[in-house]
């Protein structure tokens, strides 16, 4: 497995998988064909990925299977979003990527992120790999930890 920022011919894959994750969220509690603000814009993504924020996570294959939306500052680290292709999704991607998000940014000692309330999957994730839950806002949990 293999996080690395993401590369300008990429966008337009990663901008699927972004498409296809947010969209299979219907069947852990969320709306259909929806998702955060300007997952399914490839313009967004170009933007992202120009300010050095756009990862992507590749298999053993050299495979685009998921990504990240990540902000760094000195000791924080903000999760902006993850993701992973429906098709790789329940195999432990999820976990391994939150992993390696926490190597690559070793240095980091404070790991901050948010949620839907009523993503089951999104929330037992994070609450497995040891972020506490700080706040609920609205539709939003907000959850940290601390290395």
């Amino acid at each position: 497995m293999l996080l690395r920022l993401t590369k300008e011919e990429e966008i337009e894959i990663i901008t699927k998988i972004s498409i296809d994750a947010f969209h299979s969220d219907y069947l852990v509690g969320l709306e259909p064909n929806d998702g955060p603000p300007d997952y399914d814009s490839v313009e967004w993504h170009k933007m992202m990925q120009s300010e050095s924020h756009l990862y992507s996570y590749l298999d053993d294959n050299n495979t685009i299977i998921g990504g990240a939306i990540l902000f760094s500052s000195t000791d924080t680290l903000y999760i902006g979003r993850i993701f992973i292709s429906p098709e790789y999704q329940g195999n432990g991607y999820g976990i391994k990527l939150m992993n390696d998000i926490e190597k690559m940014f070793s240095h980091i000692t404070l790991f901050k992120l948010d949620t839907p309330l009523n993503n089951a999957r999104t929330n037992a994730l994070y609450k497995k790999l040891g972020y506490v839950q700080t706040n609920i806002e609205g539709d939003c949990v907000s959850y940290v930890k601390k290395l």
